[in-house]
């Protein structure tokens, strides 16, 4: 067990992503929503139930960093892009502008989450008219406690989802002429979001990216190659759009970045591969303080990328699946904890095994609901992971 002083700000021992399995009169009215079978008001009193239910949830199992599971949302990206003046909704981009860097082009889409090609594009300046997350943030307050709202976690899209995902066609090359001014725009708008939400008293934000273990993958890479694209220089674009975000961010507010390699209903993941080759630039250039990283089962590589994280910052391994509802083990999880603390202490020969302990945290891997439907899990399932998560938490630090 860790002697370590106790963690007061995020992220907290016992963690989690974010997004949490909808109740099924959530879905329910939301679907009657859509169908334009009920108000916006109706759907209102349903979200805010299932967000006051799902907060007591994470009372209950011990998880402090509290979340509205996302509940006001469809997918786990939704609230920058689409609240963004400048992108449009398209209802039917042509499948050849979806930039998935496979070699098997055709092959991939194919598959289901292909069928369906709506998406949104650049059509002119981009401008931040109206909030992002503030309301959500603000209706979450409203549903938890005043000792709680410094620890309010809000998840946000990450700043180069479109970018990736379209490639050329992300943006109108008659309004934005390259690269760095579209994402002098898009980070414009990063900043300002931010400010607005310290300004409300929030204090503990996460990045959901997706896209940064695209260059961990060999495949994603090669796939980058044979359409040309250099993909080192975009992964230092990208490092850089994040820094531009986070100019002039509060020291006291938490900046977490989660690297996700998909998290699709059926369980089935999207890229691969260790996080050897950009721990550097990870770690040790992208201004933020922790990072939530997928590690429950072999596609992640190694912990040997850890021994980069710098003393000033703080890991949160993902060691539990939210994907299927088997328990993991608690005293392998235990083990693996400390085998993280001893790669990060022999990165650096001043850092005591005890330090690198206090720079760890754990949750599951990613969300139980990166999309509205969710993963094959129950709510049962969903309350059974997060106590292991916290379980596991107070076997190994006290402070959990």
């Amino acid at each position: 067990m860790s002697t370590a002083a106790p963690r007061l700000s995020p992220p907290f021992r016992a963690d989690h992503i974010g997004s949490l399995k909808r109740p099924v009169a959530l879905l329910q009215k939301r679907k009657e929503s859509e169908e334009a079978k009920c108000t916006q008001e109706e759907l209102r009193v349903v979200e805010d139930e299932a967000i006051r239910n799902i907060v007591q949830m994470q009372r209950d199992v011990g998880i402090k960093a509290i979340t509205d599971g996302e509940f006001r949302r469809h997918m786990f990206f939704d609230g920058v892009f689409d609240n963004l003046d400048g992108m449009k909704y398209i209802p039917v981009v042509p499948l050849d502008w979806f930039m998935d860097y496979v070699p098997d082009v055709d092959a991939f889409k194919k598959q289901a989450s292909f069928k369906g090609a709506a998406s949104y594009l650049c059509e002119s300046k981009l401008k931040r008219t109206k909030p992002f997350y503030i309301g959500q943030f603000e209706a979450l307050k409203t549903l938890t406690k005043p000792e709680e709202h410094k620890n309010l976690k809000i998840t946000m899209c990450a700043p180069e989802w479109f970018h990736l995902r379209h490639g050329p066609y992300a943006y109108r090359k008659d309004v934005y002429k390259n690269d760095e001014e579209y994402f002098a725009d898009v980070a414009q708008a990063y900043r300002e979001e931010i400010k607005a939400l310290y300004d409300a008293g929030c204090r503990n934000i996460q990045f959901d990216d997706p896209l940064l273990a695209y260059f961990c993958d060999e495949k994603m890479l090669r796939g980058m190659e044979e359409r040309g694209i250099d993909h080192a220089a975009l992964l230092d674009l990208y490092c850089r759009v994040y820094n531009r975000c986070l100019e002039g961010r509060p020291a006291d507010m938490t900046v977490g970045l989660h690297l996700c390699r998909g998290n699709f209903k059926d369980g089935r993941h999207f890229s691969e591969g260790g996080y050897d080759r950009i721990a550097i630039k990870l770690f040790q250039e992208i201004h933020v303080d922790t990072y939530y990283l997928e590690y429950e089962t072999e596609r992640a590589g190694t912990f040997e990328p850890l021994r980069w994280l710098p003393r000033s910052k703080s890991v949160v391994l993902g060691l539990v699946s939210s994907k299927f509802p088997v328990m993991e083990n608690k005293e392998e999880l235990i083990a693996r904890v400390h085998a993280a603390a001893e790669v990060i202490a022999n990165g650096d020969e001043k850092r005591s095994r005890e330090e690198a302990l206090n720079q760890i945290c754990i949750s599951p891997q990613c969300g139980f609901a990166s999309h509205a439907e969710g993963n094959p899990v129950t709510e049962a399932d969903v309350v059974r992971k997060l106590s292991l998560v916290v379980e596991t938490a107070k076997a190994i630090w006290p402070d959990a």
